[in-house]
C-alpha cells in the first residue's frame, strides 16, 4: 500500500511538471506567431501604404485570437498545477 501511495504521488509531480513544460511552451508559441503577424503586417503595409489600415485590423485580429488560446492553455495548466 505505501508503494502504491508512492507511485500516485511521483506521478501527480511528473504531471505537475509536464504542466508547467506545457504552459511555457504555448507562451513561447503564442510570441513566436504574433511576432510572425507582426513582421507580415510590415511587409505587406511597406508594399500597400494605401491597404495599411486593413492589414492592421486584421493583423490586431489575429493577435488577439491568438493570445485568447495562449491563455486558455495557460488555465488549463495552472488547474493541472493547482488541482
Amino acid at each position: 500500500m505505501i508503494l502504491l501511495d508512492t507511485t500516485i504521488e511521483v506521478i501527480q509531480q511528473w504531471s505537475k511538471l509536464g504542466a508547467a513544460f506545457v504552459a511555457v511552451v504555448a507562451v513561447f508559441a503564442a510570441a513566436w506567431g504574433i511576432s510572425r503577424i507582426g513582421v507580415r503586417a510590415l511587409e505587406s503595409i511597406a508594399r500597400q501604404p494605401e491597404a495599411g489600415n486593413d492589414i492592421r485590423s486584421s493583423m490586431i485580429v489575429s493577435a488577439a485570437l491568438i493570445e485568447g488560446v495562449t491563455f486558455f492553455a495557460i488555465v488549463v495548466c495552472l488547474l493541472v498545477l493547482f488541482v
